[in-house]
């Protein structure tokens, strides 16, 4: 098969891999479509991201879905040619964390594209037969892959505790924050605020329900976003994080999404005053039953999110399709020449 390998830092090479074999608890999966995430960003431009640093060839790429073509000993054979959307991770199974239920914050988790563990920008991939989602014929290729972002946005939802007629402030306009915008209006919101530093963004973000956008630059931002519900910010900058939960009302709730720097200031006098509850959210768990649900009732739209779509030697032009503004969601397809 074809893989596409980040070899080094800002480099990326087709190689020609074996295909791999499930293990008995596996399938093996033909994928049709991998979203470009942030995170493939930065182990593409920077060479790491947090404290995960690639020190050998990768294969990035963790939003996918495909068909099932084969699978290991103790899997049902029916699956074979069920489409499915991947959930791409493979926790211990006897972690406190996984008997917890919270699996996504096991320490010893093994995920898509993250250094140890390859990714899905090649043509096959095995993954634990329960995290091979099956998806009903209504929803695309495009939106199996895309199920992943859509599942940070559940668990968000659930962190921030979105509820009917709830004012949501959002900042953040890329492709998380407009799913997270998305499961805002499912949810039952009745205010959506989204914050952009671009105005194609902003414009973007109130094509997905947002009933309101606001420049963080503009002097009306504070008076805009003053006493919401809940406050979600995935744009990482320090800047929104302080004003989104200075704009909490008094019991709000902030949930933390975007990556930006290690550190940042909190005002602690308004989350002490106002007993504010400030959290984070770390990929997701029992997410893919109700991004299924959202996605094939039509209540979230995956599709159209979608700006691009690359074939597997124009991996690098996908990653590096994400710095226009005007592009929400990039596709990779790997069977694609």
């Amino acid at each position: 098969m074809d893989a596409a390998v980040l070899v080094r830092r800002q480099e990326i090479e087709v190689q020609r891999r074996p295909v791999p074999t499930p293990r008995a608890d596996e399938v093996l999966v033909r994928v049709t479509a991998v979203g470009v995430c942030g995170s493939d960003v930065h182990f593409f431009t920077d060479g790491h991201l947090g404290d995960w640093v690639v020190e050998e060839p990768l294969v990035l790429g963790h939003e996918s879905g495909g068909t099932i073509v084969a699978v290991g000993a103790d899997v049902d054979p029916s699956r074979v040619g069920e489409r499915v959307s991947i959930e791409p991770q493979h926790p211990s199974t006897t972690s406190a964390e996984t008997l917890r239920g919270e699996y996504n914050l096991d320490p010893h988790m093994e995920f898509y594209a993250v250094p140890g563990t390859d990714g899905a920008f090649q043509e096959y991939v095995t993954i634990q037969s329960h995290f091979a989602h099956a998806v009903p014929d209504t929803v695309s290729d495009h939106a199996a892959a895309l199920m992943e972002p859509l599942s940070v946005a559940i668990a968000t939802a659930r962190k921030a505790g979105f509820s009917p007629g709830d004012r949501v402030l959002i900042t953040g306009a890329g492709p998380v924050g407009i799913a997270i915008a998305q499961v805002a209006v499912a949810y039952g919101a009745s205010e959506i605020i989204v914050s952009d530093i671009a105005e194609d963004r902003r414009a973007a973000a109130r094509s997905f329900g947002a009933t309101a956008t606001v420049d963080p630059a503009s002097p009306d931002f504070a008076a805009a976003i003053e006493g919401v519900d809940s406050f979600v910010d995935a744009s990482g900058a320090a800047s929104a994080v302080r004003a989104g939960i200075t704009a909490l009302r008094p019991s709000g709730r902030a949930v933390l999404v975007g990556m930006g720097l290690p550190e940042v200031p909190l005002p602690i006098i308004a989350i002490q005053n106002k007993e504010l509850v400030v959290t984070g959210v770390f990929r997701y768990a029992n997410t893919w039953p109700t991004a299924i649900a959202l996605v094939a009732s039509g209540r979230v739209d995956l599709d159209r999110m979608v700006t691009g779509t690359f074939g597997l030697g124009d991996v690098r032009t996908a990653l590096e399709s994400t710095a226009d503004p005007r592009t929400i969601k990039s596709i990779v397809e790997p069977g694609r020449r």
